[in-house]
């Protein structure tokens, strides 16, 4: 066991550094207090959660919930036949299941930096664990939403604001051109109407912005700040505004795709080595092994097991025209391999040193940008589930519990169980566009 140890001189490991003072045990007040203070700050960072349809599993029933949606009837256009009895539809139901998975982390504090530190340690390890543990809650059912099936693309504009194209892929946005329009917006409210989306309270959509995409709508004449009608119907945890029939939620946790630093922070493609389409390997160090693999020239971490399940383009020897995508699904660091899901499109043929861009982010050729994705949703789109004696827990280990032989250091975590599934996929939508921020800002 390797357990890192915060003290006055810094990090240490709990079997090997030396000796500290002892403590006494914390009372059930202060934990209490603590418990308190971990619970509120992660309270704000559950942005996503609050618009989920909650499902409570009851203690003892297991550790997976099911949602069961009754079948819909068709219209009966068809006038009846005297005395003939129609053949009638059938009735019945479907089910969506997922299991609830734990998450949870942990901070140990020497006895002597919670002595002589200036500055209360423990409070302050429970505010930034309670931040820390509603980020990982919310950013678990934002990545379940983002899988969702139905996208809409910012549309291409000019110079003087006129429509000149409609993208069809994440790769065709610039962030001088694909901004977040109160166009596009009522697009994605229109959309969710002609799918008869149920409205939320209000009789409105919802959507989670992340506060660059926002920047694009706040200065238009329609954009309504939040305080402007809070009296008339309950706001969301950091809701902002409305616009087009759609209230807005900000959050920093909105997602925000950039192929720029799909490869690495510093790698924004990947170099041709060798390429074969029939290869025996039976396994991948993440991911799964297909016959389509790709030896790259760039050295792979463990930080690339993150491009599973994501796009590369494969361009030209000039790297001008795209000729096929591919998507990864699997990634053996050790020998530099990319598995991929296809061959090589026909007619192509590799030179060494060919560039792979990111199918995500922008035009990564010519420099790479972050788009955002904004996501509209109708009521109950997707579930949350609630396990009873799970919810985010705080947990504080005093020196006499935990400290050692010699009651050296104190842990201050969280713990929790959640699952998330979308319920309903044609009561969400997914824009995608820059923003004057895509420069800069980094993906999620």
């Amino acid at each position: 066991m390797n357990l890192t140890v915060n003290t006055t001189t810094g990090d240490v490991n709990a079997f090997d550094a030396s000796a500290l003072h002892s403590t006494g045990a914390m009372s059930t007040a202060m934990k209490t207090y603590y418990d308190t203070e971990l619970l509120e700050n992660a309270r704000p960072r559950l942005i996503f959660t609050q618009l989920g349809k909650s499902q409570f599993l009851p203690a003892g029933h297991g550790d997976s919930v099911q949602w069961r949606k009754w079948n819909t009837f068709d219209k009966s256009l068809t006038p009846l036949t005297e005395g003939v009895i129609p053949s009638g539809q059938k009735f019945g139901q479907s089910a969506i299941s997922v299991s609830v998975q734990q998450y949870g982390d942990y901070a140990a504090i020497s006895d002597r930096l919670n002595l002589h530190a200036v500055d209360n340690v423990l409070l302050g390890a429970a505010e930034e664990m309670g931040a820390a543990g509603g980020e990982t809650a919310d950013t678990l059912v934002r990545n379940e939403v983002c899988t969702g099936t139905s996208v809409l693309y910012a549309d291409t504009l000019d110079s003087s604001g006129a429509i000149t194209g409609t993208p069809s892929y994440r790769y065709q946005l610039s962030a001088d051109n694909n901004r977040l329009t109160p166009d596009v917006v009522n697009k994605a409210y229109t959309f969710l109407k002609k799918q008869k989306a149920p409205f939320f309270e209000g009789n409105k959509y919802v959507a989670v912005i992340h506060p660059s995409a926002a920047y694009d709508l706040r200065s238009h004449p329609d954009w309504m700040e939040a305080h402007k009608y809070a009296a008339a119907h309950e706001i969301f945890e950091g809701e902002i505004g409305e616009l087009h029939g759609v209230r807005f939620v900000e959050s920093t946790e909105a997602p925000v795709f950039n192929g720029g630093n799909l490869f690495s922070s510093s790698q924004s493609y990947l170099s041709y080595a060798a390429f074969a389409n029939n290869d025996t390997t039976s396994s991948a160090t993440y991911g799964v092994p297909t016959a389509n693999k790709l030896t790259v020239s760039e050295t792979l971490t463990a930080d690339h097991a993150a491009l599973v399940g994501r796009k590369i383009h494969i361009y030209d020897n000039s790297a001008t025209a795209i000729v096929g995508t591919w998507t990864i699904t699997g990634v053996t660091p050790a020998s530099k391999y990319i598995w991929v899901d296809a061959d090589v499109p026909s007619g192509f043929s590799f030179a060494s040193g060919d560039k792979f861009y990111p199918g995500e982010g922008g035009n990564s050729v010519s420099g790479s940008c972050a788009v955002y994705g904004t996501l509209f949703f109708g009521k109950d789109a997707f579930g949350v589930v609630d396990p009873e004696g799970m919810s985010m827990e705080m947990i504080i280990k005093d020196a006499s519990q935990i400290g050692g032989p010699l009651n050296q250091f104190s842990t201050v975590g969280y713990k929790f169980e959640t699952a998330a599934k979308i319920l309903y996929q044609n009561r969400m939508v997914r824009v995608e566009s820059c923003s004057a921020y895509s420069t800069v800002d980094e993906g999620n």
